[in-house]
C-alpha cells in the first residue's frame, strides 16, 4: 500500500512529515499552520473588500472583536501573509501595502505613533513632541503606499483617564482621514466600549465577532482540518460526535484552547506508539485544562 493511500487522513502536503522520526513530527506540530473555516474566510474576504475600497475622506472601518486567544492575531496575520506582502514598485519605492501594529499598553497618543513607527525600522526620537511623531507616521505610510492599517490589542485603549483615550481615539480618527485608508482594530469584547468614548468613532467602525465554536456540524468540519496537519500514523475520527464533543467541552469551544490541546494528545499519541488519538488520550494527564481563561496544566 503506497503512503498516498495509506495515509489519506492527513494532508497530501504533509504525509511526507509521517515518515520522520518522533522529534521531528513533534516540532513540526509546533509549526504555526493556517486552518480556514467558514467564518473565517468571510472575514478575510471583509478585509480584502476593505483594503481595495477607493480613498475618500471618511473611510469606513472594522472592529474584530472576541475571545482571548480565540485566533483574532492569526486571523489577521494571515491576511498579512496573503495580501500584505512588501516589494518594491516600478519608481523604486518601498510598498507596504499592510501594516500591523500593537496598541500602546495604555491609551496614549505618543505610545500610538512609536508603535507604528517600529512597524518601518525608522529612526525616530521618542521625545519628539506627538505632532512631530504624527507627521513622521503620515510620511511614511504615503510614501510605502499603505493600504490598511491593523491595529491589535485594540482594547488596550481603554486602560488611561478618559481625557487620554478621547486623545488616542481622536488620533486614530485624523490618521484615518489624512491618509483616507481604512483602519482595522482586533482585540477582546471589551474593545467595543472604545468606541463610546465619542459617537463619531462608534459611526465609523463595523464590528465584525468571533466568537466561540457551538457543538455543531462547522465544529466537527473543524476538527476534519485540524486531523489532517496532525502526522499520526491511524485516523484519529476526530469529528465523530463522541470525540467532537469531549473536545469541545474541555476547549470550551475556544480555537486556541483546541489547538493546544489537539497538539499535546497528539504529541501523547505519538510518544506512546497508539499514533491517533483516542477517547483515552484526551480524557487523559496530557492536555492543558482551560480554567477561567487560564490554561491549567494537569499532572
Amino acid at each position: 500500500m503506497s503512503a498516498t493511500t495509506k495515509y489519506e487522513h492527513v494532508h497530501p502536503d504533509f504525509r511526507h512529515i509521517i515518515g520522520m522520526t518522533d522529534k521531528q513530527r513533534i516540532e513540526f506540530m509546533d509549526q504555526p499552520r493556517w486552518i480556514s473555516y467558514r467564518l473565517a474566510q468571510q472575514i478575510l474576504d471583509n478585509l480584502q473588500g476593505l483594503m481595495h475600497k477607493p480613498s475618500k475622506p471618511r473611510m469606513q472601518n472594522l472592529l474584530i472583536v472576541g475571545e482571548s486567544n480565540n485566533g483574532k492575531t492569526t486571523l489577521v496575520r494571515r491576511f498579512k501573509d496573503l495580501c500584505g506582502q512588501g516589494s518594491v514598485d516600478e519608481n523604486s519605492d518601498p510598498v507596504k501595502p499592510i501594516i500591523v501594529a500593537e496598541a500602546p499598553p495604555s491609551a496614549d497618543e505618543k505610545g500610538l505613533y512609536i508603535s507604528l513607527l517600529e512597524c518601518f525600522f525608522t529612526p525616530y526620537r521618542a521625545t519628539d513632541p506627538a505632532s512631530k511623531l504624527r507627521y513622521q507616521v503620515i510620511h511614511l505610510f504615503r510614501q510605502c503606499h499603505v493600504k490598511l492599517l491593523i491595529i491589535d490589542e485594540f482594547h488596550s485603549l481603554l486602560t488611561g483617564t478618559p481625557v487620554k483615550q478621547r486623545e488616542v481615539m481622536n488620533a486614530i480618527k485624523l490618521l484615518c482621514n489624512e491618509l483616507a485608508i481604512p483602519i482595522v482594530g482586533v482585540g477582546t469584547r471589551e474593545a467595543v466600549r472604545v468606541l463610546h468614548t465619542d459617537p463619531q468613532h462608534a459611526s465609523r467602525f463595523e464590528v465584525m465577532n468571533l466568537p466561540l465554536w457551538e457543538l455543531n456540524k462547522e465544529f466537527q468540519q473543524l476538527l476534519v482540518g485540524f486531523e489532517k496537519v496532525l502526522p499520526l500514523k491511524n485516523p484519529s475520527k476526530l469529528h465523530t460526535p463522541e470525540l467532537a464533543s469531549l473536545l469541545h467541552t474541555i476547549s470550551e469551544g475556544n480555537t486556541g484552547n483546541l489547538h493546544q490541546l489537539l497538539i499535546k494528545c497528539a504529541t501523547e499519541a505519538i510518544t506512546s506508539g497508539k499514533e491517533q488519538i483516542d477517547k483515552a488520550i484526551i480524557e487523559g494527564k496530557a492536555w492543558l485544562r482551560p480554567t477561567r481563561g487560564i490554561r491549567e496544566l494537569v499532572l
